[in-house]
């Protein structure tokens, strides 16, 4: 059956990545806003604090942080400066950054990048991704980290294939590290939930077969109102909701390649005919499949 993480992280096709090694010492705090795409950072020494929707998270040596659609946040040391006093990172060299008092040793250092995603749905696949990951002392997430800023620094042939091929593994093992109960909402959540998982696999498996409630709860084992629950607690969204969504996915991956016409897309998506979908499309996504294909021409 099909492995929906590994679908939706090939299908936004992430590249384009900055890297660098920020150096600190002293009493610092620096605020980062109105970010794009995925934010990563790893703890190679010291210790930090990283604020972000009002949490506060203590990140040390070979902590890995994750954060798919970060718009802003803060990182600080600890203990913090006084409250409202922010630090201005200056570049010592290309990819190497000091913060603070340039006059102590350094105590914290972390490796931190970001990359774009080159998917035009990318908004809609990022909504199935929990908001922030944080993985304590994974030795593979910290091997990966380091091949990534590595590779986005050098000027090798064949860069940008590797870098994507990388990024996709960093992204992967990052979240495929977050499951369980204390993971945020979402895909995630839903696959190590052995009942929704394999309800899961069979949606991203066969997206045009027409699907009810009453049969996914069939699937599950449970009954129809205990899985409409589970599914929405744990996922995020209803199931239908959630089945949409990814036919919409599909359906603008389709469009893009320019290779389906619509009335293909609506037999692969189960929709009876090339009006439904094309209704279906509009109202989701705000235009109709023909214009949609015609604005990312």
């Amino acid at each position: 059956m099909s492995d929906p993480l590994t679908q939706i992280v090939t299908l936004l096709r992430p590249r384009a990545p900055f890297a660098k090694l920020a150096s600190a010492a002293g009493a610092w705090r620096v605020r980062r806003d109105d970010l794009s795409g995925v934010f990563y950072n790893l703890t190679l020494m010291g210790r930090a604090v990283m604020v972000v929707g009002g949490e506060r998270i203590v990140l040390e040596a070979g902590d890995f942080v994750l954060a798919p659609d970060a718009k802003g946040f803060v990182m600080e040391s600890d203990p913090a400066p006084p409250a409202g006093r922010f630090s201005t990172p200056r570049m010592v060299s290309p990819g190497q950054a000091r913060i603070g008092d340039e006059a102590l040793p350094v105590t914290v250092q972390q490796l931190i990048g970001h990359c774009s995603f080159g998917a035009r749905d990318a908004g809609l696949l990022v909504g199935l991704l929990p908001g922030l990951v944080v993985v304590r002392g994974s030795e593979r997430l910290g091997m990966l980290t380091r091949l990534v800023a590595e590779e986005a620094r050098a000027e090798r042939p064949g860069r940008e294939v590797v870098l994507e091929r990388l990024l996709e593994v960093l992204l992967i093992e990052a979240m495929r590290s977050d499951t369980g109960p204390a993971a945020a909402p979402g895909l995630l959540r839903g696959l190590a939930d052995a009942r929704l998982s394999t309800v899961l696999r069979a949606l991203h498996d066969d997206p045009g077969r027409a699907w009810t409630v009453a049969e996914l709860a069939r699937r599950a084992g449970l009954s129809r109102s205990t899985f409409f629950t589970r599914f929405e607690a744990q996922v995020g969204r209803p199931p239908m909701e959630y089945l949409t969504g990814w036919r919409m996915t599909l359906a603008k991956d389709w469009l893009a390649a320019g290779q389906l016409r619509s009335a293909e897309i609506a037999g692969r998506l189960g929709y009876g005919s090339a009006a439904a979908f094309a209704t279906a499309f509009a109202r989701e996504v705000g235009l109709p499949p023909a214009q949609y294909a015609r604005s990312i021409a």
